[in-house]
């Protein structure tokens, strides 16, 4: 292919190839030279353009395919224009030369067809410089359509379209001529040409203003005309045009010239003319007399629905304005068309008539207008229902007259429409309709209550769904339009229309109450129940409403069970024994019954009978729980008498007339549905006389009306549906669509089935007809029953339904066909899902004939559900040589049938046989059926076999998988050659082939991405048969193709070229999105786009949004739609927000938003700026947000008189780029600021830093979301205070997200502030309305967290400030003491749980912030807390905060403990449900259990921490706080907090309630197995117990309590084990060093007590205290003591897998050596190692001889590790730890009990001698570190008893260890030996004297030394300034009498280190730093020893001298340099190692 890509065609390489490569090759020149053409240079085309001419011409006349002729005009316009142009009327004669040529043979036709193509393309291009021969060409054009065949036809048409085009006004000659022409082909027999006129006559409108000026009137009855007998792309093409001339009538484009007599068209003429189509078809006066003479009037429905779409186009293109200002008129037209007479005189007509008004509504109010204009709108349609208020049957006591029937239809149709678009419009407005339903002047609630009235049941219908609407788009409404509704029903009991009425109403009520989060009350509920026993109960008392009554009773008991289980069980029972008594007692008096009565109370009997099975049916689907047993068994008795009487209906019809038997066929329907539901199993007995009435509905003499299109596509595949056209796929017009497939049967509606109002359903239910319900229902039981049935029934029952299909003729058999087919396809679907069998050959033979039967049926729904029934068949049957048979059979039929019905249901079959058979496995098959559905496809006779064998080919190319493969180059070949080779006109054809392709791209797969000559070839055949398919006029068509592009996209990214597909998807969502319900008829096309664009923003986000943009700078359009502006101004995206608020489609929407996120998280944080503007342009989009669309915030120096609103000024704005959007768009745009926040969160810090982003920003043009935050608050501000409730909830979290995030970014200009303090105004006031009383309660609880937030952030650092947002808080905690027993509750219970947890969790959070601040402020050493500023309040984080909580806290308090106590309660588990209270809690009730678990479950853990941060201020003493307000007990067992309970519990007892409830709560949670909770929850969990352990009396009875201290152990040790985040292992640790401390008080307490009882004298027979006892044994999981010892060596051996012998091998262990601790692991083991220490002393002294070993082992082996230096260059802190916890150990009181000494003698000893050795071992490493091995030995040596360090050899190897410290060349550890030396020295005498007389003279000599080597640096200084102070220490150590010998060493030493004069000048600063040291040391010894000292001056001269110089020449120095500051103290170590305990 590469070879066709030259300017010239390459004709050597073309003739080389086959005739089908050849086309193809053609093509991908063309499509190359349409690409080449506008970018080559002009000269080089003028060069060759009379060869490329000649080639094209050749191309002309060789007969192209209908793609290369499209291409080859375009091409051949190309030359001409980018080359000399002068020639191209020559190519126009020739063109016109074939076109005149009289050859008519099939084979010529092809290239007369690309004449006309090249004529229409060159007219196009070139325009005025073809005008000469422009007549001549149209005249031939005109002269050849007579005698044209279609395609001939519809090509002439299109290129007339194309020649007016390109000509414009010029073209104004032929004008009438070409209306004349296109008059005949509007109505002409084919679609297609339909279609081509429409558009002709579109273009030709826009310079013949005669089409809608004087000629509008025939225009339109010819469109009429055109409708009739139309498909749906005629229908759209054509009310395309209509709407068009429609509206250019009305508001022409251009200035019309006034001509005598003419006037321009006025609103009135054209909506006369749209009735005259809708009420008469359009037709003239004759034609219409003579239909009515003839009884024939009613015009057909093609037409109604056309003239419906025509003016939903007709208002689209006069704008949202428009259709403002002129509502009026267009409701009072389409009201005049609704209640006219024509329209409505049948059933049925009056039906699809009130769709087709309702879809004109919906289609322009719910998609043009704006909020605020839709809200006007909904007040005119509700004065048009005010004025139909006379019909309705008042009633104020007396009887009024009656109005006449006539009035009363007209006016019910009326009000159904307007009622239902009123609904619509509430529900879409939701919250934002809030001001309507207050305005008192139109009473919206009153005017439509008051229809609840009207005679006709279908207006009370509408009605009663409109309330249900107005309550699902406000929850606050239902509970008082429940109220309303039952206080009137109560009132108006004995009128028939206002019980039918407000039943109906209460019933759609209590539906919408599954729509509504927020629920309602429980007592609604039994108001209701009593309300419909009362209308049961007193049915009988009057007959003239007994039927209403009835219908009434049980409608309102089916419509709660709605409300779910939770509330029905209490009314169960009740609603048993109402079931029971509707029924005869038993079957027998069943039969009796038929003797009985007339025809009445039959129906009165019928009535209440179907409303029993009606409730029960509603009981099965809603409340599925309360089935148990018991219940069934009591159902089965009152089933058994239904299904009997099921018998008796045919008699008693018989005996009392027709009119009972519209209610016979509501019960049978009934009967059926109620059965469907259960299992089969429980109603055996009855399948005899269920069976027989199944067959006599499916197949008896009565059945007439045929449901077909509500009965067979849920029973055909998804993928088969797409064969029957567009009309059962998703197009917008399926709503008026339907109406034309509802055959003789008529549309679904309302009252048909009164009982589908209190469905789940966001759209009105259309319930069909009771008669073809009753079909449908059949179909259901039958293929519920049969799989129960025994062999024998089956095969006999398969039998007779062959028969009956054989032995019936006409429409009946067809019927009967359908009906029996569909019921045996839904029995294979039973039999597939349950996996049972269908049985032997038997049951099969008759099984297989009745599906061929159905397969060869003239129906091609039938044939599909056929294809798809056979599948099941081979699924259910599982038996490979039958599904061989099945396709065996298939085979030969294909083989010798010649009709296209058998070859379409055979083909079909081939496909679909193996579809549930995990694909195809046989290699055979697949050759055989690739080769008949190859010939089939090729068979251009029937267009309807190709579409069909193409469909069945893509499904055995999906089955096949890789067995495919070998047949794909051959399968490519087949699908293009097709693609270049179908007309236009065979659309159908053209989407089977798409499918076809796609399936083959799936099945290559990756192997796309290949660059073998093979795969090169195959993804060229790809690229062109999507090519030809994008240029297809076919919508679908273009879905198809964009569906492969995709997928090619997605295996081949790289060879799809983004530069043309981008823009061709743009374009069409260009076009689309500007008027949805008009131009884009295909929702899939839209669909396909969107998806596409979504996978493409996954990958190539950039070059997506380039292109689009690139698009509309370049887009040539002569509509300039306002969405070129949009996309220009905000970019791709931008359209998107555009599309998605129009669009109504959920699959679609939910695409467009994937796509914009997807687009937001490659593109956002690259392109801030841009998106977060678009999201506010699209937030400041509604007509109510003007006023909060400029926040300008200003703060007024008087803080007090400061208020939140005064801070806000609304400054008007010029509109953005959208208009009036939906509050669900302006929702996503915040959800999508919210990601944004997210995304900048993962990127780099500058985002949440002002000083980083400000300086990032001089150097580099890089955006940071800091700098837009005053743009975030805004946006937050306005969707906070926005009408709409989801949007308040949507600013709240944003706002929640903005303060968590930017809460401690610091504000660069003002040093101590924090950014967000210049917002704490708009903070308040988005915070405020959030608390109003009006609020709902899910927004009061968003607004709480908010607050809490803000508060705790610590942003506030103002006292006033922080009083205005506390005050909120304080208002709601107010609210929340009210109580839920307030009169009028108006949602459920649990969202008073809701609300109040969350007030109380807000508090939390508040006080356990202004805590953890106040202990910061008193913490010594804090410097957090700044000087308050001069008014004198605190910050937030100090006492000002706590003050404000303080007031509240005795209620809070309170509160907070019922609230555990409820959530205690609660996590009951099961078996204990029955010990709950009855009543409920404090703050839930025994109904709403289930809903309030959640809120408890996200609150509980807050209010816990705060809970026990209060305990432990109080220090659980029991304060009297007085009243806390409170309007009723907490809670009827709140832990002596009620009045009654105060008496009986001691405050002793209160405090331990109150402690084992935390204890208990924590415990539970801690160790439950669903804690993969959050982190926060654990730690909150944690920081309580610690809370509650710092204070003594817990402390005391957890210390008292062994087996609690070893449960929480356990749990704790659990903890830690799963629980990876180091915050939560440190809070473990610190409180398993709580419990340790409390255990060792417990057991000092008692050793205490036990020596004052016993007296010193007795000591000896003390029982022995603490763990052990006189044993010394610990027994695992009782002991304390070993529980803390596993959870150390847990925590020890994770961070030091060394210490452990098992690991030390393994990888973990000694490889585990190199990796270093971080900062926190080092802490943990610090926190383990002081717990260790700890161990022994809460032992008895035998147990802790037990425990030490390990103790001694553990910490030794940690010592060890920090000394190898193996744990990293941060372990340096580790040291301080170790020897801290040694310490202890060493010091323990046990140590030196008598009972234990001789042991732990032993033991000390056995561990100094480890420390030896393994020093001994170590020290040859390499970063040993010395020093700690020195200090450890140190504190053993002055820490532990005498016995321990003074035996032989353990004394002289200390002494050794010492003496090579001090012969270590590091001055480090010299400086330290000398420092522990003087520990030494200066301890006890045993210790001091060996290492006095053995290191003493190695320290004289070191120091002897110095003269020579004076110190170099301040640490070898050090260790000089060491030495000294420890030979010193010596020196003072000895007794008086030896002391002045050694100070005669001493003093010498000190001299040698003095310098002379003239060497301290020169001398390096540490020399001089120890010149001057060692002169004050002997300035301060010298006079203490003066005697030694004279003696010594006087016996040494030369030593007197050089003292008295170093003091002269200090005196000089001090008096020269006074001021010089101290050089030596910059170079001393700033931070020491210091140890505490030395």
């Amino acid at each position: 292919m590469e070879r066709a890509h030259s300017l010239l065609l390459n004709e050597e390489a073309c003739s080389q190839l086959r005739e089908p490569q050849r086309a193809e090759f053609v093509f991908e020149w063309l499509r190359f030279l349409k690409k080449l053409l506008p970018a080559t240079d002009r000269a080089d085309v003028k060069q060759t353009q009379k060869r490329l001419v000649e080639q094209l011409t050749a191309v002309l006349t060789s007969s192209p395919g209908p793609p290369t002729r499209l291409l080859l005009g375009q091409c051949l316009a190309l030359v001409y224009r980018v080359g000399d142009s002068l020639m191209s009327s020559l190519t126009v004669d020739r063109c016109n030369d074939i076109i005149r040529s009289k050859d008519d043979s099939p084979s010529f036709l092809p290239t007369r067809l690309a004449a006309v193509a090249c004529l229409g393309a060159l007219y196009e291009q070139l325009g005025r410089l073809l005008i000469n021969s422009f007549k001549e060409t149209v005249a031939n054009l005109l002269k050849a359509i007579k005698s044209a065949e279609s395609q001939g036809r519809c090509e002439i048409m299109l290129c007339i379209e194309r020649i007016l085009k390109g000509l414009g006004v010029s073209a104004v000659s032929c004008h009438r001529d070409i209306y004349k022409a296109a008059r005949t082909c509007l109505t002409d027999r084919s679609m297609a040409v339909r279609c081509a006129a429409a558009k002709c006559l579109l273009e030709l409108q826009r310079e013949a203003v005669f089409l809608w000026s004087s000629e509008l009137e025939n225009v339109a009855t010819l469109c009429y005309r055109a409708f009739e007998g139309s498909n749906y792309d005629v229908r759209v093409s054509i009310s395309k045009l209509l709407g068009t001339l429609f509206a250019s009538a009305l508001e022409p484009r251009q200035v019309i010239a006034p001509r005598p007599g003419s006037k321009r068209n006025s609103l009135q003429e054209v909506m006369e003319l749209l009735s005259s189509g809708f009420l008469r078809g359009g037709a003239g006066f004759l034609r219409a007399s003579g239909d009515m003479l003839k009884g024939t009037s009613s015009v057909s429905r093609d037409v109604r629905v056309g003239i419906t779409q025509t003016c939903v186009v007709f208002v689209s293109i006069l704008g949202g304005a428009w259709l403002e200002s002129n509502f009026s008129c267009l409701l009072s037209l389409l009201m005049e068309w609704v209640s006219h007479t024509r329209a409505t005189q049948y059933p049925t007509e009056a039906v699809s008539c009130r769709c087709c008004v309702s879809f004109i509504l919906r289609a322009t109010l719910g998609t043009l207008l704006g909020e605020k204009a839709q809200i006007a709108a909904a007040k005119e349609i509700c004065q048009i229902i005010s004025k139909q208020k006379r019909v309705m049957a008042l009633h104020d006591g007396n009887m009024e007259t009656r109005v006449s029937p006539a009035d009363v239809a007209a006016s019910q149709h009326i009000l159904v429409c307007t009622l239902l678009e009123l609904g619509s419009l509430l529900q879409d407005l939701s919250s934002t309709a809030a001001p309507l339903l207050q305005d008192t002047s139109i009473g919206l609630l009153d005017t439509v209550i008051s229809v609840l009235l009207h005679p006709s049941a279908s207006a009370r219908l509408a009605a009663a769904w409109c309330l249900r609407c107005v309550a699902i788009g406000m929850p606050a409404q239902v509970a008082v339009l429940l109220d309303r509704c039952t206080e009137r029903l109560n009132a108006l009991k004995s009128c028939p229309e206002a019980v039918a009425g407000y039943s109906a109403a209460i019933a759609a009520l209590l539906g919408a109450v599954q729509l509504c989060p927020l629920g309602i009350s429980h007592s609604k509920g039994k108001a209701v129940m009593n309300l419909a026993e009362d209308l049961l109960r007193s049915a009988a008392q009057n007959s003239r409403i007994s039927i209403q009554r009835t219908q009434g009773g049980w409608l309102l008991l089916s419509a709660l069970s709605t409300l779910g289980p939770t509330v029905m069980e209490h009314y169960l029972p009740r609603l048993l024994l109402l079931w029971k008594c509707a029924f005869p007692p038993s079957v027998k008096d069943v039969e009796n019954e038929v003797r009985r009565g007339d025809s009445f109370t039959w129906q009165v009997t019928l009535e209440g009978r179907s409303g029993v099975l009606c409730a029960m049916k509603s009981l099965v689907v809603h409340c599925k729980d309360l089935l148990t047993d018991d219940v069934i068994s009591r159902l089965l008795p009152l089933l058994s008498c239904a299904v009997t009487l099921l018998t008796q209906l045919p008699s008693i019809i018989k005996s009392y007339g027709n009119q009972i038997k519209n209610a016979a066929t509501v019960f049978r329907l009934r009967v059926y549905e109620i059965l469907t539901l259960l299992q089969p199993k429980t109603y055996e007995e009855s399948f005899g006389i269920v069976l027989k009435q199944l067959l006599n509905d499916l197949t008896g003499p009565e059945i007439t009306a045929c449901a077909e299109l509500n009965l067979l596509p849920s029973l055909c595949c998804s993928q088969d549906l797409a064969l029957l056209g567009p009309g059962l796929q998703d197009v917008d017009q399926h709503y008026i669509e339907e109406q034309l497939r509802g055959g003789g049967s008529g549309g679904g509606t309302l009252e048909h089935n009164p009982f589908t109002i209190f469905e789940k359903n966001q759209e009105v239910p259309t319930p069909l007809p009771p008669a073809s319900a009753l079909i449908a229902a059949a179909v259901q039981l039958f293929g519920v029953i049969f799989p129960h049935l025994g062999i024998q029934q089956r095969a006999q029952i398969l039998e007779q339904f062959c028969e009956f299909v054989r032995q019936l003729k006409g429409a009946r058999q067809q019927t009967v066909q359908i009906h029996v087919a569909a019921a045996f396809c839904c029995t294979l679907k039973c039999l597939a899902s349950s996996r049972r069998e269908l049985g032997p050959e038997e049951v099969q033979r008759p099984a297989l004939s009745l599906l061929l039967g159905a397969l060869e049926g003239s129906n091609p729904l039938l044939r599909c559900m056929a294809a798809e029934g056979l599948a099941r068949l081979v699924q259910v049957l599982n038996d490979p040589s039958i599904t061989v048979s099945i396709t065996l059979m298939s085979f030969d039929k294909l083989k010798t049938a010649r009709d296209a019905i058998t070859r379409t249901g055979h083909a079909l079959a081939l496909g679909t046989v193996y579809r549930y058979l995990s694909g195809i496995s046989s290699p055979q098959y697949i050759s055989a059926c690739v080769g008949v559905l190859f010939t089939l496809s090729q068979d251009s006779t029937s267009p309807e076999v190709q579409m069909w064998a193409l469909h069945a080919l893509s499904m055995v190319v999906d089955l096949a998988g890789p067995l495919y493969h070998s047949h794909l180059e051959a399968s490519f070949t087949l699908v293009l050659r097709l693609l270049l080779s179908t007309p236009h006109t065979h659309a159908e054809v053209q989407q089977s082939l798409g499918r076809s392709l796609n399936a083959l791209i799936t099945s290559m797969g990756p192997d796309l991405q290949g660059e073998s000559a093979g795969v090169c070839a195959v993804r060229t055949s790809c690229l062109v048969g999507c090519a030809v398919m994008q240029d297809s006029q076919d919508c679908l068509v273009q879905a198809q193709a964009i569906s492969c592009l995709q997928q090619l996209h997605m295996f081949a990214p790289r060879f799809v070229n983004l530069a043309s597909l981008v823009p061709s998807l743009c374009e069409i969502l260009l076009d689309y999105s500007v008027l949805i319900n008009l131009c884009s008829s295909y929702l899939s096309l839209r669909r396909a786009v969107v998806a596409c664009l979504r996978q493409l923003a996954q990958r190539e986000v950039v070059e997506v949004s380039e292109h689009a943009v690139a698009l509309v700078k370049e887009l040539p359009r002569r509509d300039n739609s306002q969405l070129d502006v949009t996309i220009k101004e905000v970019g791709l995206e931008g359209a998107l927000f555009s599309l998605l608020d129009r669009e109504s489609d959920p699959q679609l929407c939910r695409d467009i938003q994937e796509t914009l996120v997807h687009m937001m998280s490659s593109a956002a944080e690259s392109n801030l700026a841009h998106w977060l503007k678009l999201c506010k342009d699209v937030l400041s989009a509604s007509a109510d947000s003007a006023a909060a669309a400029s926040v300008e915030t200003q703060q007024e120096e008087d803080g007090d008189r400061y208020d939140d609103s005064s801070a806000f000024h609304a400054k008007s704005e010029s509109s953005g780029p959208f208009n009036n959007l939906r509050w669900s768009t302006r929702v996503f745009s915040m959800e999508c600021v919210c990601r944004i926040i997210a995304q900048c969160e993962n990127g780099v810090p500058a985002h949440f830093n002002m000083a980083l982003a400000q300086e990032q920003r001089l150097h580099e043009s890089t955006d940071f979301l800091v700098l837009h935050l005053a743009d975030l608050i805004r946006m937050a501000f306005m969707a906070a205070t926005d009408h709409s409730d989801q949007l308040r909830l949507a600013g709240l979290q944003t706002l929640l997200v903005v303060i968590r995030k930017f809460s401690n970014v610091p504000e660069p200009e003002f040093p101590g502030h924090v950014i967000l303090e210049q917002y704490q105004a708009n903070v308040g006031a988005a915070l405020r309305p959030a608390f109003h009383v009006d609020a709902p309660p899910n927004v009061t609880a968003k607004a709480c967290q908010v607050c809490s937030a803000w508060i705790a952030s610590g942003v506030i650092s103002d006292l006033r400030d922080l009083r205005r947002v506390h005050q909120l808080l304080a208002s709601s905690l107010a609210k929340v003491q009210v109580g839920r027993d307030v009169p009028c509750q108006l949602y459920n219970e649990s969202t008073f749980t809701m609300e109040t947890l969350a007030v109380l969790k807000a508090w939390a959070e508040v006080y356990i912030t202004a805590v953890q601040g106040s202990r910061q402020r008193e913490s010594p050493g804090s410097h957090l807390q700044q000087p308050c500023e001069e008014g004198g309040t605190a910050g937030p984080a100090g006492a000002g905060l706590l003050k404000l909580v303080q007031t509240d806290l005795a209620t809070l308090s309170r509160l907070w403990l019922a609230a555990l106590q409820d959530h205690a309660l609660l996590t009951l588990p099961q078996q204990y449900y029955s010990q709950l209270p009855s009543t409920g809690g404090s703050f839930y009730t025994a109904e709403t259990v289930e809903q309030a678990r959640p809120h408890y479950h996200s609150a509980w853990a807050t209010i816990l921490h705060a809970t026990a941060l209060w305990l432990n201020s109080t220090e659980f003493i029991i304060v009297d706080e007085g009243p806390a307000n409170l309007s009723r007990p907490v809670t009827p067992t709140s832990m002596g907090q009620s009045a009654s309970m105060s008496s009986v519990k001691s405050p002793e007892d209160v405090n331990t309630d109150r402690l084992h409830l935390i204890l208990g709560i924590s415990v539970e949670f801690l160790c439950s197995p669903h804690s993969g909770e959050q982190l926060e929850t654990i730690n909150s969990c944690l920081q309580a117990l610690q809370a509650l352990l710092e204070v003594p009396w817990p402390r005391s009875k957890v210390g008292n309590d062994q087996a609690l201290s070893v449960e929480l152990l356990s749990v704790l040790h659990r903890l830690i084990v799963t629980r990876e985040s180091p915050s939560i292992q440190l809070a473990v640790l610190e409180l398993v060093s709580q419990i340790v401390c409390a255990a060792q008080e417990h057991v000092k307490e008692k050793r205490h007590s036990a020596e004052v009882d016993d007296g010193a004298a007795e000591k000896e027979t003390v029982p022995e205290f603490g763990e052990g006892r006189d044993t010394g044994g610990l027994v695992p999981g009782q002991s304390l003591v070993f529980g803390a010892l596993e959870l150390c060596l847990c925590t020890l051996v994770r961070k030091l897998p060394q210490l452990s012998p098992k690991l030390a091998g393994s990888p973990t262990g000694r490889g585990g050596q190199t990796c270093s601790l971080s900062n926190t692991d080092c802490r943990l083991v610090t926190s383990a190692v002081a717990i260790l220490s700890e161990l022994p002393s809460i032992c008895s002294p035998e147990g802790s001889v037990s425990v030490l070993p390990t103790v001694l082992y553990l910490l030794l082996g940690v010592l060890r590790e920090a000394m190898k230096g193996s744990v990293g260059a941060e372990s340096g802190q580790l040291g301080p730890g170790i020897l801290q916890a040694l310490r202890t150990v060493l010091t323990s009181p046990m140590s030196r009990a008598e009972k234990s000494r001789g042991a732990w003698t032993e033991l000390l000893q056995s561990a100094l001698h480890t420390l030896l050795e393994s020093w001994s071992t170590d020290k040859m490493e390499p970063g040993v570190d010395e020093v700690t091995m020195l200090t450890s030995l140190t504190i053993f040596l002055l820490y532990s008893t005498a016995e321990v360090t003074t035996v032989e050899p353990l004394k002289t190897r200390c002494i050794q260890t010492f003496r090579a410290g001090l012969e270590s060349k590091d001055p480090i550890v010299l400086s330290k030996s000398y420092q522990l030396l003087v520990s030494l020295f200066q301890g006890p005498e045993p210790i001091a004297r060996p290492f006095i007389l053995a290191l003493g003279g190695c320290l004289v000599s070191q120091l002897e030394e110095v003269e020579k080597s004076r110190p170099q640096g301040p640490a070898e200084l050090q260790a000089v300034q060491d030495a000294i102070r420890a030979l010193e220490a010596l020196v003072f150590a000895a007794d008086e009498t030896n002391r002045p010998q050694l100070v005669a060493v001493l003093l010498p030493i000190l001299i040698s280190l003095l310098l002379d004069e003239n060497a301290l000048a020169s001398a390096p600063a540490a020399s001089r730093s120890l010149h001057e040291s060692a002169l004050r040391d002997l300035m301060r010894i010298g006079p203490q020893n003066s005697a030694v000292f004279k003696a010594l001056m006087a016996s040494a001269p030369h030593m007197k001298a050089r003292l008295e110089a170093a003091v002269k020449g200090n005196q000089e120095s001090v008096n020269t340099k006074a001021q010089v500051p101290r050089v030596i103290s910059k170079n001393t170590p700033s931070i020491q190692l210091k140890i505490n305990f030395l």
